[in-house]
């Protein structure tokens, strides 16, 4: 199987918030800047290198606006200052280009680039392959690396595409979210053929959207991949229950696990040099 580092620490990325659930939902979502700085502190105190940021207006609604993503970052470096923010360029709910955009003149490490278009439950992702090149060449040009989402495997397809035109560069890093309606299920044998469809040298991480959240991401940690774990993907700890998880509750699950079956856990410097970001300095 492609991919498989056995000795590698694991990264675990925390996705707090993302665009669907609402305190109606869950009270545990962190929605103002304030609760998702401190949802990141507490996911990082407990193993998480990388967090996942969507912003949400005053209302609580998805927003795109830069000075809301950067009040959020600013926050989060306060608190933590080495961990790696993660922006989300997602076209769930607004499509506009110029909108989805805005975050990445704040220059985070890393942001989303989903390569491709999908339908949720209940809202369609619309990607048009030009939407995706300009994100990707606004991404090259501020020195963001991009997190590559694939929910099916024509979606590797195209971030090789991608490669091959020069807009992409190697390392390539791939999340694979399995599980939603309208993606590849969430079953360990679409995980195996998505990790096998990578390019040699690729970092990739994965995880399962509500219930097989927890499924995919033991399936990656033994496979050498790295997760994601987060109230974004699944609002519960216990689903059969219906008990509502906390991010640092998910977060701690998995380092658990992973330490149980010999997975040690990567500090945020250490996730830098595997994912092939630069150092921080000073």
């Amino acid at each position: 199987m492609k991919g498989v580092l056995e000795n590698q620490k694991l990264i675990v990325k925390a996705a707090l918030t993302g665009m669907i659930p609402m305190k109606e939902d869950t009270p545990n979502v962190p929605i103002t800047p304030k609760e998702i700085a401190e949802d990141a502190y507490r996911v990082y105190k407990h193993g998480a290198s990388v967090v996942h940021v969507h912003a949400r207006d005053e209302n609580g609604f998805p927003t795109h606006k830069a000075v809301v993503f950067r009040e959020i970052f600013e926050r989060i470096k306060e608190k933590c200052p080495d961990i790696i923010i993660c922006a989300t360029t997602s076209g769930r709910v607004d499509p506009q280009v110029e909108h989805r955009a805005e975050v990445l003149s704040l220059k985070p490490e890393m942001a989303s680039l989903t390569v491709g278009s999908l339908n949720f439950p209940k809202y369609a992702s619309v990607n048009p392959p030009e939407t995706i090149r300009k994100l990707a060449e606004i991404m090259k040009k501020n020195g963001i690396l991009p997190e590559l989402e694939i929910f099916e495997p024509g979606f590797i397809n195209y971030a090789l595409y991608l490669r091959r035109k020069g807009i992409l560069k190697d390392p390539l890093h791939f999340n694979m979210l399995l599980g939603s309606l309208g993606s590849v299920p969430a079953d360990i044998r679409d995980l195996t053929y998505l990790v096998d469809s990578l390019p040699p040298g690729s970092v990739w991480s994965a995880t399962g959207i509500g219930r097989y959240q927890t499924r995919i991401n033991v399936g990656s940690i033994i496979m050498g991949g790295h997760v994601r774990v987060g109230v974004e993907d699944s609002i519960y700890y216990d689903y059969p229950n219906k008990r509502f998880a906390t991010n640092e509750e998910l977060v701690k699950r998995m380092v658990r696990i992973a330490k149980d079956v010999g997975r040690d856990i990567a500090s945020p410097d250490e996730a830098r040099e595997i994912i092939g970001l630069p150092a921080l300095r000073g």
